[in-house]
């Protein structure tokens, strides 16, 4: 069972990262990327946490707040990162699902962003 962790999350846009922080130190991230054109979907492509803060419910907690911005910014969230897919089949009403052709072209963006490979 994790345990909740109370995380700071915080936005690096320019880097598409949202990064949770513990105790002042980075525990887990997001990578994404905006779908252009401008103000496109928001992409969740990986999240990762750092094995010492596993089971903390970190995973959990950046995934609820990338869809919290999505909705403050009034776009939409492709999961493309199969942890968000999951963690947004489980949470319905916090979590809409994307389109099909919003998905197909969030694939087909990612393609040129390397970076997140």
């Amino acid at each position: 069972m994790a345990e909740n962790t109370p995380v700071e999350i915080r936005d690096d846009r320019e880097r598409g990262s949202l990064v949770a922080y513990e105790d002042g130190t980075p525990a887990g991230s997001i990578a994404y990327f905006v779908m252009e054109p401008a103000p496109g979907a928001l992409v969740a492509v990986h999240t990762v946490v750092r094995p010492e803060r596993e089971g903390k419910g970190i995973a959990g907690a950046l995934v609820r707040e990338f869809y919290a911005l999505a909705a403050r910014e009034g776009v939409p969230v492709v999961p493309l990162c199969p942890y968000a897919a999951k963690w947004a089949q489980r949470h319905p009403d916090e979590a809409p699902e994307a389109p099909a052709d919003l998905v197909r072209e969030a694939e087909r963006q990612l393609r040129s962003h390397r970076e997140l490979f």
